[in-house]
């Protein structure tokens, strides 16, 4: 099966003129044989540009695919501007399904007949089609407001099983082949990736997903998430409100409305992180398609965000680590940043610290000469990471997808405003995150939250200060007893060590002894001494 969708992948590619995009003198001569191999897949759409190639090549392939190309279509600074516009296409306007068919798994769902008995209206055309599922327009039955329904696509699960493996099958050789395999963790990361894109099929945790954000963004004039009617939600159809919004693609829709570019690019570094820190639950697949902007008041800008099938979480060491890192890097304090490598256990204890701070300075002060505004935070990170590469760094299979929406949140608010100091809006928040975490505030709010806990503790205290004596007062009499059990336990390991040295030495003697002595009952009484021996010794053993 892996074997049939390797050559599958490869087919495409071929079929694609993808094969052409590498220059022919980055392929080793075993790369050029094997295409000579392939001679019959030849590329059909020379007639289309690399953009098009490449985003009709992902689309064939599958869901999996299709999400690496909506990833890489925010980075637009990275790629032409044919390549980026062309994987822009997959965020939501992936080839629909059939409609009947969408239709048939709705009334399945919501175990119905007829969608007239739950909808007084439903648009058949899908209103948008992603990798995994389209959404069609409906009004709900008692209500007034507009709502869309979500659709998984048939037999998905099958396809995205098939490259999950094929994807395991790679990771597995990497790590076994690469010089510095186990440090990148392939296979750990390939499984953090499957958990988040299977997680995506069930669309019961998205709707969980998405109560859950807007709870923790009820009031919030940053962002603005659409209700989710949970009694119509199963496992392959979800039922929610529709939006109206502009796409966060459409800047020119956006500045022609007079849109506060600024305040926008600004507000959605500050969801990230109040998502992060705050929350500790961010959005991790907020490529434009899945963002939108409300324009009730331009000057005012709200983010809308939809589909969350993908969350992070972060631990409270994840979260300090991350921020003592950020706050860190913008004072360029590198000593700082070294330690924390070492302390969060990213890199070997045994590393030198000069050394490291002395790395990650050589790397990081060319980038700063820049004005702030002109640094791009992903690329500060990827030199850091193949910097602390070099000292044997750990990835962290946890962090990826933070990793991942960091890079589409920069790529976003530097397509939103090009002028867009990531930095100096981070690093206010960061500061009083930190703050909120450590002194007497942050003592203050702990105790508060633990009280009730202690509340109904504080009576058993004295039960255990009086356990906790009668243990103390016992500790020497436990520790004679320990001592003498230890003592007892040596002595069985010697006499079981010279019982068994006996036994071996008297069968070895029985078995030489019939060369010189001819009485049969003498060897054999020495062998019985030896197996005796043996047995004492096993006793002895059975008694540890």
């Amino acid at each position: 099966m892996r074997i049939l969708r390797l050559y599958q992948i490869n087919k495409v590619f071929l079929q694609h003129g993808l094969d052409e995009l590498i220059p022919e003198k980055w392929l080793p001569w075993y790369a050029k044989l094997g295409r000579f191999g392939f001679f019959w897949l030849r590329n059909k759409h020379k007639d289309k540009s690399q953009g098009t190639r490449i985003r009709l090549a992902l689309q064939s392939l599958g869901p999996v695919f299709i999400k690496f190309g909506q990833m890489l279509s925010t980075r637009k600074d990275l790629l032409s501007q044919d390549i980026a516009n062309e994987l822009a296409i997959l965020q939501d306007q992936v080839e629909p399904f059939d409609s009947e068919v969408a239709q048939q798994i709705i009334r399945h769902a919501l175990g119905v007949s007829h969608l007239k008995e739950v909808f007084s209206e439903f648009d058949a055309t899908p209103l948008a089609s992603a990798s995994i599922a389209q959404v069609h327009a409906a009004k709900l039955i008692g209500h007034s407001e507009e709502v869309i329904v979500k659709v998984i696509r048939p037999n998905i699960g099958s396809a995205i099983h098939a490259d999950i493996q094929l994807m395991r099958t790679f990771a597995n050789a990497l790590q076994k082949l690469l010089p510095d395999g186990k440090r990148l963790r392939p296979v750990e990361v390939v499984a953090e990736y499957e958990k988040t894109i299977v997680g995506e099929l069930d669309l019961l945790n998205e709707a969980a997903n998405g109560i859950q954000f807007k709870r923790n963004f009820e009031d919030s004039n940053a962002l603005y998430v659409p209700h989710i009617y949970s009694d119509y939600c199963h496992a392959n159809v979800m039922v929610m409100e529709r939006i109206y919004g502009t796409p966060i693609s459409d800047v020119a829709t956006l500045e022609a409305r007079g849109t506060n570019m600024k305040k926008l690019a600004e507000r959605g570094v500050e969801v990230f992180f109040t998502q992060v820190f705050r929350d500790s639950f961010f959005h991790a697949d907020m490529h434009p398609g899945n963002i939108f902007v409300a324009l009730d008041n331009p000057d005012d800008p709200q983010y809308i965000t939809i589909d969350y099938g993908i969350v992070g979480t972060l631990n409270s060491e994840d979260k300090r680590y991350l921020a003592e890192n950020f706050i860190a890097f913008f004072n360029r304090n590198y000593r700082k940043v070294a330690e924390l490598h070492v302390d969060s256990g990213w890199v070997p204890s045994t590393t030198s610290i000069d050394e490291f701070e002395a790395s990650i300075r050589r790397v990081c002060e060319p980038i700063f000469q820049k004005p702030l505004a002109e640094i791009e935070f992903s690329n500060v990170l990827l030199q850091l990471f193949n910097t602390a590469r070099r000292f044997n760094m750990i990835i962290q299979p946890q962090l990826v997808l933070l990793q991942k929406t960091l890079l589409y949140i920069e790529g976003l608010g530097r397509q939103l405003y090009p002028q867009l100091d990531l930095w100096q809006t981070a690093k206010p928040f960061l500061e009083n995150w930190m703050r909120e975490q450590i002194g007497v505030k942050a003592m203050y709010n702990k105790v508060s939250a633990n009280l009730p806990f202690w509340s109904e503790k504080l009576p058993e205290i004295p039960d255990l200060l009086y356990d906790s004596m009668r243990q103390i007062r016992r500790y020497p009499e436990q520790q004679k007893l320990q001592f003498e059990k230890q003592q007892w336990q040596v002595k069985q390991q010697q006499r079981r060590l010279v019982f068994t040295i006996i036994g071996a030495t008297l069968l070895m003697v029985s078995s030489v002894m019939p060369i010189y002595i001819h009485q049969w009952w003498v060897p054999a009484g020495v062998a019985f001494g030896g197996l005796v021996s043996w047995l004492i010794a096993w006793r002895c053993r059975v008694a540890d």
